[in-house]
């Protein structure tokens, strides 16, 4: 059943188990990654139904990299659609690796500011001593290493979109300087003394319950209604499976083997598991797939990283990886994804785990996420 809760402060959230009400149907016309490469999965060698490879695009265009085959995805657009036109602050909640950042570009691409620059900060990959330098920019001799001045996120993405991903990492006293921020519509850089105003659209996302957060205090309640304007909930790709085939195709052409078809039976496993890391561990099962496969038919039994079927508690012992055979980059990449799906997205405890800075493990995600 859909829901529709509005908070005390004002903020309206939507989850995806029922369509919004009062809207016209999806459009039936193929066009874009919906059309064109969905319509390439032969339903032969992948045992689709009709519908699976036939479903109509919902009318808010589809970001290359998504598929939305599934009625929670498609459900996902019919809300984003309205919002983007309505300029308003949006929240994307959801796990990690279910494509946050790639619906945030869209919102932006689809909103009155799609000429404006659209500008990331990822909030759990700048260390905390640099954070506030980042976001509000900072004047030449401010500290000791500024050398020049610095324009800050707030003013670069002056006339466009801030997406601020993992939000929920953000420490408190950002958050403070975040929220008057918000409310002032103007920065001032650190050493400075000048008022500089900005027009930014604000698109947030995160892969915590920032409600649990709050309670916890961890999260200032504040900035929460701030950001809650309106919050969507990205499923998990464990939730939307009709997605997984077309999600496999796009992925595999991504990688380079767009010539490469599934064998039901490899169907079959791909569908059946757990994901944990959603679409980024997708992609990774399948890049180490192909470290097995001669010639272009991928069976099952070139899936051989196993993937947990259910939910595993804290402490369990994480997937294991078979080594042979496979590129130490891959190797390197299915570890890093494996323990942030170990540590729930906190990189500074995979990185721990990992016996590596942070610094290096944010310069390798930066990497990963460049050639995702």
């Amino acid at each position: 059943m859909r829901t529709l809760a509005i908070s005390e402060g004002g903020g309206v959230g939507f989850d995806t188990d029922e369509p919004p009400t009062g809207r016209s149907e999806v459009g039936t016309k193929e066009s874009g990654f919906w059309g064109n490469r969905a319509g390439r999965l032969r339903k032969d060698s992948l045992s689709l139904p009709d519908e699976t490879v036939d479903a109509p695009p919902p009318s808010f265009p589809a970001p290359r990299k998504v598929v939305a085959a599934s009625s929670s995805m498609r459900r996902v657009f019919e809300l984003l659609e309205p919002l983007a036109r309505a300029n308003v602050t949006v929240t994307l909640i959801g796990e990690t690796g279910t494509g946050k950042d790639v619906l945030a570009r869209t919102i932006h691409q689809q909103s009155s500011r799609k000429n404006g620059p659209f500008v990331v900060f990822d909030c759990g990959a700048v260390a905390a001593n640099l954070a506030e330098s980042e976001l509000l920019g900072h004047e030449r001799g401010a500290f000791t290493g500024a050398v020049g001045a610095h324009v800050g996120a707030f003013e670069r993405a002056h006339g466009g979109t801030l997406f601020l991903d993992e939000i929920g990492e953000l420490p408190l006293e950002l958050q403070t300087r975040l929220l008057r921020l918000l409310g002032n519509s103007s920065v001032r850089r650190v050493g400075g003394t000048q008022d500089r105003p900005f027009d930014v659209r604000i698109v947030a996302a995160t892969n915590r319950d920032l409600q649990a957060e709050v309670a916890a205090g961890r999260f200032r309640r504040d900035l929460y209604f701030r950001l809650a304007a309106a919050v969507v909930h990205v499923p998990p790709l464990r939730e939307r499976t009709e997605d997984i085939p077309g999600l496999a195709a796009r992925l595999l052409e991504d990688l380079g083997h767009g010539d490469v078809r599934l064998t039901p039976d490899a169907t079959r496993v791909l569908t059946s598991r757990h994901w944990r890391g959603n679409v980024r561990e997708l992609k990774n099962t399948l890049a180490c797939a192909i470290a097995f496969l001669n010639g272009t038919l991928l069976e099952a039994r070139h899936l051989s990283v196993p993937s947990p079927t259910t939910e595993h508690h804290e402490g369990d012992k994480v997937d294991q990886l078979p080594l042979g055979g496979l590129k130490l980059a891959c190797i390197e990449r299915a570890a890093i994804e494996q323990t942030l799906r170990q540590t729930a997205g906190n990189k500074a405890r995979a990185a721990e785990l990992l016996g590596i800075a942070p610094s290096t493990l944010y310069e390798k995600l930066k990497k990963y996420q460049k050639h995702s």
